[in-house]
């Protein structure tokens, strides 16, 4: 790889390899050592092919979820199973892989710059901007972007566009894949929620045991399937559709709608 080598987006991969390398490393006890991250699934990444993959997930923070992601992967590429135990597995990371977030959030700080830089497909929200909902038109130059990022390799998103969950899922993802028809890959999280604040950045609480479950790839008719069954058929892999709040109690759910609320609280002050 030459120093000046660049992805499709303009990014030097040598810059962008030394970036993952330095955010693992700071960020690996968050994941074992503060708590614990639980793995199911790495020989299904090892299956994957090196381009034209989606993985599809449920969201918790707006940074955790996916860095464990970029830990997960890596070390599952190398070999592991189900660990991330002995860092080394970083040292050289899976470069084109890219993941899905707000342009508003990516903007707002130095570390969020640095963060995009590792790989974000940075698009803008139309349901919301600045604290308040909006109601705008998607950008096409954000769907063509997130297809160039399929075409180089693989993509992380979370179809809910929210960390708050059981919300529905956008329709946009489905567009995409009708329109990139990659590999769909489904991811379903837990434990960042107790484990980190909500932009996944601070560490709330040590000794929580975190999960991440990465499913087989889903069965989907690209031709002939209608969005709305591609998004339900989503709702049900990352265990976000409306009926699995059945299977919550009222104390269940009471509990985990005061966190939001003070996780939305701490978020704006």
């Amino acid at each position: 790889m030459t120093l000046l080598k660049k992805n499709p987006f303009g990014h030097i991969l040598f810059i962008k390899k030394w970036l993952i390398r330095l955010l693992a490393i700071i960020s690996h006890r968050r994941y074992k050592g503060f708590n614990t991250l639980e793995i199911e699934g790495a020989e299904i990444i090892r299956n994957l092919p090196d381009r034209n993959v989606l993985f599809v997930s449920n969201h918790q923070t707006y940074f955790a979820d996916v860095v464990a992601m970029f830990h997960v992967f890596n070390a599952s590429l190398k070999g592991r199973d189900n660990n991330i135990k002995n860092i080394g597995y970083i040292w050289n990371p899976k470069l084109n892989m890219y993941y899905v977030a707000a342009a508003e959030t990516m903007k707002a700080s130095l570390l969020t710059k640095i963060m995009a830089y590792a790989g974000s497909v940075s698009v803008q929200r139309t349901w919301r901007a600045e604290g308040k909902d909006v109601n705008r038109q998607v950008k096409m130059s954000d769907i063509s972007n997130i297809g160039k990022a399929l075409d180089d390799g693989w993509v992380v998103t979370f179809p809910q566009g929210t960390t708050t969950p059981w919300k529905p899922l956008r329709k946009g993802t489905a567009h995409i894949i009708k329109k990139y028809k990659p590999i769909v890959v489904p991811v379903v999280i837990d434990g960042f929620r107790r484990s980190f604040d909500k932009k996944g950045l601070r560490i709330k609480k040590k000794g929580i045991l975190q999960s991440m479950v990465i499913k087989e790839p889903l069965d989907i008719d690209y031709e002939d399937e209608s969005f709305d069954s591609i998004v339900e058929k989503l709702e049900y892999a990352i265990e976000q559709h409306p009926s699995f709040l059945k299977v919550l109690s009222a104390k269940q759910l009471a509990a985990i709608e005061e966190e939001n609320e003070a996780r939305r609280w701490s978020a704006d002050t």
